[in-house]
């Protein structure tokens, strides 16, 4: 598989703009006033589907031949992606599967039910995952949409970058969270390419800390139970993701749950938008400290906003 580059970037945005949001990007002084640098926080909780994951599946989607896309797509996914690529083959008008784990949040569930896909379900590990989407790929002949693992998921996942530097090109680093690390090798290219010398940093949860692991390590070094609040960040970093991370990301942290916690409450709190926990943990590595940006102007990626109440990230 190759690299996605700037040009394809640039490219998806245009495939993919009409359909899309162009979220905001929101600042708040108190939350300035804290951290002791200016925030600048992308919105991707207002994007269809409620995350960032919608620009990316759509991509690819819409990058199918007509006659590949008459068989459909498919993929593994506990969340967001899901519904995500669900979203997409509905505008298309094309069938999808989505493997799910069993244990899945029914409010995902129905989600992915909700935008048109057929469920699929697995046992709650990621051979079993990989391993019930390669057999709906045999049986129906659907293209396969990785979660991260794909160029063309990666370019899309690279256009929210791409229209923060076009309304911010002064920005002195920009933070996201990093799971299978789509949207931060995506953010990467583009930071990189459009402003060289940017600073490119990420945040992660403790419990799931393959990406800072693999980093230090020098090699992909997957966390055999990964656990967190942030659930949407446990996928292991990506055999595509992770050399473009490692050359291109100056640094990850990693963060605690009561820190991601506190993050998404105080988003609520101060800025009155919800911000599901794997979306706030880039903000939480930069309001915790473990990300030193003091000073500087700094773009957040805030990137999804899918909150289950009954699950509510501030509940005990």
């Amino acid at each position: 598989m190759n690299e996605p580059t700037l040009e394809l970037i640039r490219e998806a945005h245009a495939r993919i703009r009409g359909h899309i949001r162009r979220t905001p990007v929101l600042t708040s002084g108190r939350l300035d006033g804290l951290c002791g640098t200016r925030l600048f926080f992308k919105c991707e909780n207002f994007q269809k589907t409620g995350a960032f994951k919608a620009r990316g599946a759509l991509n690819a989607v819409l990058s199918l031949p007509d006659s590949e896309a008459a068989r459909g797509v498919a993929t593994h996914s506990s969340g967001n992606h899901a519904a995500a690529l669900a979203w997409a083959a509905g505008l298309r008008g094309i069938p999808a599967t989505v493997v799910m784990p069993r244990t899945a949040s029914p409010f995902k569930v129905a989600a992915v039910k909700r935008y048109g896909a057929r469920v699929v379900f697995c046992e709650p590990t990621h051979k079993a995952r990989e391993e019930a989407a390669q057999r709906v790929v045999a049986q129906t002949g659907a293209t396969l949409v990785h979660p991260f693992d794909d160029p063309r998921v990666i370019a899309g996942q690279g256009t929210a970058a791409l229209e923060l530097l076009e309304d911010l090109p002064d920005l002195d680093a920009v933070a996201c969270p990093v799971g299978g690390g789509g949207l931060l090798s995506g953010t990467a290219i583009v930071a990189r390419a459009v402003r060289p010398g940017m600073r490119v940093l990420a945040g992660e949860p403790e419990g799931a800390a393959d990406a800072s692991l693999s980093m230090a390590a020098g090699r992909r070094s997957p966390v055999d139970k990964p656990s967190s609040i942030a659930e949407g960040l446990l996928a292991t970093i990506g055999l595509l993701t992770f050399p473009i991370i490692r050359r291109e990301v100056e640094r990850i942290a990693t963060v605690s749950d009561e820190e991601i916690r506190a993050a998404v409450r105080l988003l609520l709190e101060v800025m009155k938008i919800a911000v599901e926990p794997s979306g706030a943990v880039g903000y939480a590595a930069v309001a915790s400290g473990r990300l030193s940006v003091s000073g500087a102007r700094v773009g957040v990626i805030l990137s999804g906003g899918n909150i289950d109440l009954d699950r509510a990230p501030w509940a005990r």
